[in-house]
């Protein structure tokens, strides 16, 4: 078994030669660092921890959303050179009662939701083209679903919670970015790489979107000459949105369990490619 954390590839070179591996069990929620369709082909069971670092990245979101809208780390900075006449320039805004955009409604985009609705009593607006309608209708009192670019043209307010996968790569580029409101912000605590990092960097260095919080990279850890380190209206975190105390031990102890599943020949939760079960040598797995 492999139980794989997320700066480490799993690709069809390694497996190949993994002759006796029958599982890889993800510490965290995403598999975009994993060739699942090699895992599959090999007959490996790959397993995710989705739904353990709900609530982490959701307090992580909701810091970052905080952070951007209220300038903590600029106005950080202004204290300690000694500039405390910052204040004056009422740089800080509210976000009680603005719209937040949330692009990608699962755990954790309606766990953003629920806060910013019933802490901060904001409109909600969601895009989620894959979830199903019983599930929209849970929401129907409070969100509003809609088309991205309506989404990118209303809201205040901008989180991304999408997988990273040949659908998503790049999404959000210029064509959704130049519908945002100059006064708009954005939050990607999922991956770097749905997000065209040249697009957004050029609305944040020209000021045509008041700022950004990002926990994740096209790259990471991003080049020394990324022009997003040198602005200052971006807070950034090294991917550490699910990396507290508690959210690692849970992590890792789901992620060992889901392994002695294996082992055991049971069937483990949160397996991202099922097919592999048709394979005879699962038939065994308790279902």
């Amino acid at each position: 078994a492999i139980i794989l954390r997320t700066g480490i590839k799993i690709t069809e070179e390694l497996l190949s030669k993994a002759e006796n591996l029958l599982t890889i069990s993800r510490t965290g929620g995403g598999v975009d660092n994993v060739d699942l369709e090699s895992a599959t082909k090999h007959g490996i069971i790959v397993t995710s921890s989705l739904g353990v670092n709900t609530v982490s990245v959701v307090e992580h979101t909701m810091a970052l959303i905080l952070a951007v809208s209220k300038c903590i780390v600029l106005l950080d900075s202004e204290v300690r050179k000694g500039n405390f006449k910052i204040r004056y320039k009422n740089l800080p805004v509210d976000i009680c009662g603005k719209t937040i955009g949330i692009v990608g409604f699962g755990r954790i985009g309606s766990g953003v939701a629920d806060k910013c609705r019933y802490s901060f009593n904001m409109k909600v607006l969601a895009y989620d083209p894959f979830l199903p309608s019983e599930r929209k209708r849970e929401f129907e009192n409070w969100v509003r679903f809609c088309e991205l670019d309506e989404l990118f043209g209303e809201a205040d307010i901008i989180s991304i919670h999408l997988p990273l996968n040949n659908q998503t790569k790049g999404m959000i580029d210029k064509k959704y970015i130049s519908l945002m409101k100059t006064g708009a912000i954005i939050v990607n605590t999922s991956r770097g790489g749905v997000i065209n990092e040249r697009d957004l960097t050029e609305a944040l260095s020209k000021k045509k979107i008041a700022g950004a919080g990002l926990d994740v990279f096209e790259n990471e850890p991003p080049d020394p000459s990324n022009p997003l380190l040198k602005l200052d209206n971006v807070v950034l975190t090294p991917h550490s949105a699910a990396l507290t105390k508690e959210c690692v031990r849970r992590m890792a102890v789901s992620a060992v369990e889901r392994v002695l599943m294996v082992f055991e020949g049971k069937m483990p939760p949160n397996i991202v490619n099922p097919e592999v079960l048709n394979l005879p040598k699962w038939k065994h797995l308790k279902r």
